[in-house]
């Protein structure tokens, strides 16, 4: 058996790419490789010759594999479809957080600790004091804009 024979090398690529999809599951390899395997066929038989009908070849099979098989190859494999949240500001909406350096009065910004790391943060407009719990209702550039929770409000009125 010869090495270097086109039959040879596109079958060698379609079972190691086919066998890939033990490492890479998704159903995308598979497809890929038994496109390989069309090809080698279509050499063997004689219907593609020379590198540039095989590549052509292995082109469209693998799209037609693709779009035809990858439902039923995903529902076979599995694979992670889940896609979370892209979006970092609804993550700290509604958050607590904890008065570092008083905020206030007007667009004074102080600190507070949010998340184990300080932030830059802006009030209502009224004087929030340090130790004070507050909600994060959105950011502002690099500050977070804070209200404080009423049961902090009285504690610190008391």
């Amino acid at each position: 058996m010869e090495f270097s024979n086109p039959i040879v090398i596109w079958s060698c690529i379609g079972i190691v790419l086919m066998l890939a999809e033990i490492i890479l599951p998704g159903g995308i390899v598979i497809l890929l490789g038994a496109a390989c395997l069309v090809v080698a066929l279509a050499l063997g038989v004689g219907v593609v010759e020379g590198i540039v009908q095989s590549l052509t070849l292995w082109f469209i099979v693998s799209m037609v594999l693709l779009l035809l098989c990858r439902q039923l190859t995903q529902k076979l494999v599995g694979g992670d479809s889940h896609v979370g949240n892209t979006d970092e500001e609804f993550d700290i909406y509604n958050q607590l957080a904890t008065v570092k350096q008083d905020i206030g009065p007007a667009q004074q910004t102080g600190r507070i600790e949010f998340q184990g790391s300080e932030w830059s943060a802006l009030g209502d407009g009224s004087v929030i004091l340090a130790g004070t719990q507050v909600r994060i209702i959105c950011r502002d550039n690099i500050a977070l804009v804070v209200e404080p929770i009423e049961e902090s409000v009285e504690h610190v009125k008391k």
